[in-house]
């Protein structure tokens, strides 16, 4: 009788990507990230009731002094903290700190500790606040670029205004991802997914036209990974659609509940936790509060996911099935990449060239010392046009 082949016994050990998947400190993908501003949390977020946050395994705590500076420092010591005017306070011994870290009381001290608080310094990561989010730097102090503008969230329209959001919009499920971030950010590199996961497969997930198997192509840009779509509809136009990955880890994502519009109204930041959580924050230009993503007479109703029960997601999957499904992090040797894979691969070849290129002493792309540079141009949208 045959031997039975193939079977799960024979297999190698199963192994992932450490070098793109990692992000703590010292780890190759942690000190790229950390060569780039990260949003750690909404303007909102800082008050005078101090924060904990987690970013790239990293716990900090973030508040704002009574004098309205954001500050976001090293969790130990002052992590049951009260916020003052100059700063936050430790609850044990009641050491005060500036946003900057900087001690500037030690009342068990004879002084308050004149003496010695100039030798004290809780590690502290700079801060700005921008499109209501607060971004936070945690490179290398002389390696700091500049916080990037984006056209997309610049340039408003009459009526428009921009609204922010932390519940992991795009994610498919909850605010917290319990997967490794590159699970979802190569899915937005991953067009054919569309029609299998969010049309065919689930139902119609977005509008009709977003079932349909696109013709894609693939390429570089000075910021990342972009894919162009184009959709043949029933009445002969065409629905074309770009959208981009931007280093270090934007998802720069037309509504696919429209179904045409224009230039992209939205961006979302795929932050890392840690290595097996992500969380997206995203800004994007409104005319009406709380609605980022506004939908057609023709775009499906979305189903609270919170509310499904574990059979209906198995039932109608959605992204966050998909990829939290895979495990923690991705068993990347696992896999059998195929020409529909042409992005991922893309993007990982860029991810790892700009690893290389770090380790090597140089600057990443998307990191910016010139004001002019740091004003950056998206190319993303969706429009629908006449075929040629």
């Amino acid at each position: 009788m045959a031997l039975d082949e193939g079977t799960g016994y024979t297999r190698a050990a199963p192994s992932y990507l450490a070098k793109l998947a990692e992000v703590g400190r010292g780890t190759p993908m942690g000190e790229l990230l950390r060569r780039y501003w990260h949003p750690v949390g909404l303007g909102s977020h800082a008050t005078n009731t101090p924060r904990e946050v987690r970013l790239l395994g990293e716990d900090l705590v973030l508040f704002r002094d009574g004098a309205g500076r954001a500050g976001l420092v090293w969790a130990r010591c002052c992590h049951r903290g009260k916020v003052e005017e100059r700063g936050i306070r430790c609850c044990y011994h009641g050491w005060l700190y500036d946003v900057e870290g900087h001690c500037l009381d030690q009342p068990c001290e004879p002084d308050g500790g004149a003496k010695y608080r100039k030798r004290v310094r809780q590690p502290w990561y700079p801060v700005e606040e921008r499109y209501g989010l607060i971004f936070a730097y945690m490179g290398p102090p002389e390696k700091k670029p500049l916080l990037p503008r984006y056209d997309a969230l610049e340039e408003l329209d009459e009526g428009e205004f921009i609204d922010v959001d932390d519940t992991s919009i795009g994610s498919g499920g909850g605010a917290v991802a319990p997967c490794n971030w590159l699970q979802h950010f190569e899915n937005v590199v991953d067009p054919f997914h569309v029609p299998v996961l969010h049309g065919n497969f689930s139902g119609t997930q977005f509008v009709p036209a977003m079932n349909l198997m696109p013709q894609v192509e693939f390429s570089l840009t000075p910021r990342g990974v972009k894919v162009t779509s184009e959709r043949k509809l029933a009445d002969g136009k065409v629905m074309h659609r770009t959208t981009e990955v931007v280093l270090p880890t934007l998802r720069v994502v037309p509504n696919p509940y429209v179904g045409k519009y224009g230039r992209v109204e939205s961006i979302g930041w795929t932050i890392p936790i840690d290595d097996t959580h992500y969380r997206i924050y995203t800004a994007g230009r409104v005319k009406e509060k709380g609605v980022l993503l506004p939908r057609s007479p023709d775009a499906a109703k979305r189903r609270n996911r919170n509310d499904m029960t574990p059979e209906e997601r198995r039932a109608e999957p959605n992204d966050w099935e998909a990829q939290t499904g895979q495990g923690p992090i991705t068993l990347h040797s696992e896999e059998h990449l195929a020409t529909s894979d042409s992005g991922i691969v893309k993007l990982r070849r860029l991810l790892a060239a700009q690893v290389d290129a770090v380790a090597r002493g140089e600057d990443p792309i998307g990191v910016h010392f010139d004001p002019a540079s740091a004003y950056v141009r998206l190319e993303a949208g969706q429009h629908v046009a006449a075929a040629l």
